[in-house]
């Protein structure tokens, strides 16, 4: 294992079908969490060789399948940078070549535990994040099938997940930062890592120029001040964040709000409100 970050009570929000229309389906669970990345030795397994037998043990210990995909089905990009993934180094994913499931298991107290699995390859190293919320963990143990463990990743971040990121900034001016969980009814960031928040660091470290306003946005709940005093704190708590846990300067950043006023999808669904309570970067220039 390369990395495990625990939280007591944490709150996650799972997969639960492909990210189309301006959102990702998912749903919204809470309890223990546990975040683990794996690195392990795939010179000559697929991606589908590394994510089967994963699939098969959690069926086995008695999880029922909720979602299951592989990249271009999952989403794609949007996919990948609308659910949480543990940050470069530890974990890797191809845009191109990625597998996912997500399950729940039933409890004998009446609750459940869930669990969501991402694979992906680079080279001859096979990744793999297990992400589990609930009372039970499920089995992390991931090995190679020449038995090999786990071992710490030594390679840089995978260029193709930046370009990606760096290609969609710079085409479309702006980008959500849909990864980001913020504590029930307030502004605070969770302490988890977010993989929007070191691509969108990275990009801003590689040329000191470059400048972004950071948006935030709100569902259709309330009255109007009120969520533009909630959205603008959001922003700055990721502004924040940026400049202290990421190393960007703050003269580069600036962080605004303006509530419900720009919804990317309806808000008379619980799906769409969900994907309506976001953060945006807005590229403010590239020279």
């Amino acid at each position: 294992m390369t990395r495990e970050i625990t939280e007591d009570i944490g709150t996650y929000r799972l997969p639960v079908g492909p990210f189309a229309d301006g959102a990702l389906r998912s749903l919204r669970v809470e309890g223990r969490i546990i975040q683990q990345a794996w690195r392990t030795e795939a010179q000559e397994l697929t991606t589908a060789q590394l994510f089967n037998p994963l699939r098969d043990q959690l069926v086995a210990q008695g999880f029922h399948l909720l979602f299951e995909c592989a990249a271009r089905a999952c989403g794609g990009f949007d996919f990948r940078f609308n659910t949480r993934v543990m940050a470069a180094p530890d974990m890797f994913v191809d845009l191109f070549d990625y597998r996912f499931l997500s399950a729940r298991k039933a409890t004998q107290n009446g609750t459940a535990d869930y669990v969501s699995v991402l694979v992906s390859r680079a080279g001859s190293t096979g990744y793999v994040q297990i992400l589990q919320v609930g009372g039970t963990a499920a089995d992390g143990s991931v090995t190679s099938d020449n038995g090999n463990t786990a071992a710490r990743p030594s390679l840089p971040v995978a260029p193709t997940e930046l370009d990606a990121f760096a290609t969609r900034l710079t085409r479309d001016g702006h980008i959500a930062l849909s990864d980001l969980d913020f504590k029930t009814g307030a502004s605070e960031l969770s302490q988890a890592d977010y993989a929007s928040l070191d691509a969108l660091a990275r990009f801003l470290r590689a040329d000191s120029s470059r400048r972004i306003a950071l948006v935030g946005h709100t569902d259709s709940v309330g009255g109007l001040d009120n969520n533009i005093a909630l959205s603008k704190r959001r922003a700055a708590a990721v502004l924040e964040r940026l400049a202290t846990r990421y190393d960007v300067s703050r003269a580069q950043m600036d962080a605004q709000g303006i509530g419900y006023l720009a919804p990317v999808v309806s808000n008379l669904s619980a799906a769409g409100r969900e994907a309506n309570r976001r953060v945006e970067a807005v590229l403010l220039n590239v020279e």
